[in-house]
């Protein structure tokens, strides 16, 4: 890790190539601020990765009452692949705004904005624990993507007292329950790609689409939520202690890493998992998973902004 590289990255972009952030120095930048970690797994460490993922996908299947496939791309990860993989994410979506870049003083917004997304990708590649991803934006060949940081799983496991292999399991199956609802819903990326594009375009124009934006975070509630209905119910081992132990984690550290968190929007990612969990957790013990689990049937049956508050209402409409 070399702090004084990762600026001379930020500052040297202010007078390299086009375009309102340089992403290769962003990735430079944030790399050279992360220590990448080691990857140096035991043959048992690998093989409990793939037995972890293989139960949780034959467990969620049975609690959901859903098929779904795993995605081909299963990769165990250090800090800096993690931001290899996530770089490319960022430039798709901040694209758009990127073509109507500022006129006035272009160099120093883009080292501003370069060094902006470099500390966003260093501070998450220090934190995520795993991640599936959609690939949003993307090409629609793209493969999508399930990630474990390694390093940062056995480093917080550590830190939690837990036993490695079972905080690895439950990751596992936290992140294969994502995967079971975009399986489960093939309409589900292209649903939340339309929400992000209005959005964006509508803040190129210098406008604000609240609706779409309402849209994407009740789309989200209820992919984060059905989740945690997921993993109540598919877990195979008591889970309590870890809950409590990462809830008391995420509130933790010290100033900086709290308004790093709060500037980056994890506060509301973390409403979006208790407001979908308690919807998900009331329809499940009225109806059952299967019932929970009909959300994902087509975009009409995901619950408006007011039915998240109120249950009872998106089961009168599509579990009665």
């Amino acid at each position: 890790m070399n702090i004084l590289r990762s600026v001379w990255r930020v500052a040297d972009s202010s007078s390299n190539g086009k375009g309102s952030i340089d992403w290769p120095a962003v990735s430079a930048a944030a790399k050279a601020a992360t220590d990448p970690g080691s990857l140096d797994l035991s043959t048992a460490d690998r093989e409990g990765y793939a037995s972890d993922v293989r139960d949780a996908r034959e467990r969620l299947q049975a609690v959901a009452e859903v098929e779904f496939d795993v995605p081909e791309v299963i990769e165990v990860q250090n800090r800096h692949h993690w931001i290899d993989a996530n770089v490319e994410t960022f430039h798709r979506i901040m694209l758009p705004l990127e073509e109507h870049g500022p006129t006035v003083l272009p160099g120093i917004t883009r080292a501003i904005n370069t060094g902006t997304f470099a500390l966003v990708l260093s501070f998450l590649g220090n934190n995520v624990l795993g991640q599936y991803d959609p690939l949003l934006l993307a090409d629609s060949d793209d493969e999508h993507g399930l990630y474990f940081v390694e390093p940062n799983i056995r480093r917080v496991a550590e830190s939690l007292d837990v036993e490695y292999p079972r905080f690895r399991r439950w990751i596992a199956f936290h992140e294969v329950s994502h995967a079971a609802e975009f399986g489960a819903a093939p309409w589900l990326s292209t649903h939340l790609e339309s929400r992000m594009e209005r959005g964006i375009d509508a803040l190129v124009e210098g406008d604000l689409d609240r609706d779409a934006f309402r849209e994407l975070d009740t789309a989200m509630t209820a992919v984060e939520g059905y989740a945690e209905l997921l993993m109540d119910r598919a877990f195979d081992e008591e889970y309590t202690d870890l809950r409590r132990k990462l809830d008391e984690r995420r509130q933790g550290g010290g100033p900086i890493a709290k308004l790093t968190r709060r500037l980056l929007g994890l506060g509301l990612k973390r409403r979006q998992y208790e407001r979908g969990a308690k919807f998900f957790r009331y329809v499940a013990d009225k109806r059952g998973v299967a019932a929970a689990s009909r959300v994902w049937d087509h975009p009409e049956n995901l619950p408006t902004d007011d039915e998240l508050d109120v249950p009872e209402r998106w089961i009168a409409r599509v579990s009665p």
